[in-house]
């Protein structure tokens, strides 16, 4: 773990500061978050993009950190360079994170969007087997579908994951979420998007199923679609009910 500065680009503009939380082992160079930052620059909307500790361009060793020191992380960034209300956009693991900082600063976020959200992903997306070499050997290595590296998972991830659970009672949020789901996602059960909506206390939940798309969620018609809910969650924003 590391307490100094995160590595993130931060373009000012109109309140609410959309903020994005990449997936696990992801950085702020991904096609999704820099066609969003475009998005909200064209329109005069503070973005706020940053690499978690360990990953990316951050300080720290990847295999130091946690689900909870990631959290962290996000924390930290919201509370000394954003100001006023946050959009945050969560994309798989990511998408757990937006939780737990929505828990953390309520009087902070606004608004949710999850790509391909994977709140809990420790307590279902691991075979009993894979729990087994976590607790024997203290770190697990798998194929990884996104370069030739291994992807790794340390016990101590793990146990900070299970400590930080979301889907077991409701989730204390009141404001509009919109989350996005493909069917076709080998990493998270497009299932979990329905139910995370129904967990959420908020009543302004649309969860959106995309047929043909995949975890990445990365198409040009995905990145519409992103676009298209955040958008819409600004507009919700702005009623005078909300934010």
């Amino acid at each position: 773990m590391t307490s100094q500065p995160l590595a993130h680009n931060h373009t000012p503009g109109a309140s609410p500061t959309i903020v994005f939380l990449p997936g696990y082992r992801s950085d702020m160079q991904g096609s999704k978050v820099l066609a969003l930052e475009a998005w909200a620059r064209d329109r005069g909307r503070a973005f706020l993009r940053f690499d978690y500790a360990g990953c990316g361009e951050s300080p720290g060793a990847f295999e130091d950190q946690t689900l909870e020191s990631w959290r962290d992380d996000a924390l930290r960034i919201i509370d000394t360079i954003v100001e006023g209300p946050v959009v945050l956009v969560g994309s798989s693991m990511g998408g757990w994170l937006m939780l737990l900082v929505a828990i953390a600063r309520p009087a902070r976020i606004a608004g949710l969007v999850g790509i391909a959200a994977a709140p809990d992903f420790t307590r279902w997306g691991f075979s009993d087997a894979e729990k087994r070499t976590l607790a024997e050997q203290g770190r697990l290595e798998q194929p990884s579908d996104y370069g030739p590296e291994p992807m790794i998972t340390t016990l101590p991830f793990w146990t900070s994951g299970e400590a930080n659970l979301v889907l077991e009672a409701p989730i204390p949020f009141d404001g509009p979420v919109r989350l996005l789901q493909g069917q076709r996602d080998a990493e998270v059960p497009w299932e979990l998007a329905l139910r995370l909506g129904d967990t959420l206390r908020s009543d302004d939940v649309q969860v959106t199923l995309v047929k043909g798309g995949d975890h990445r969620l990365s198409r040009e018609t995905d990145i519409r679609l992103l676009l298209r809910a955040t958008e819409d969650i600004l507009t919700a924003c702005f009623s005078p009910s909300s934010c």
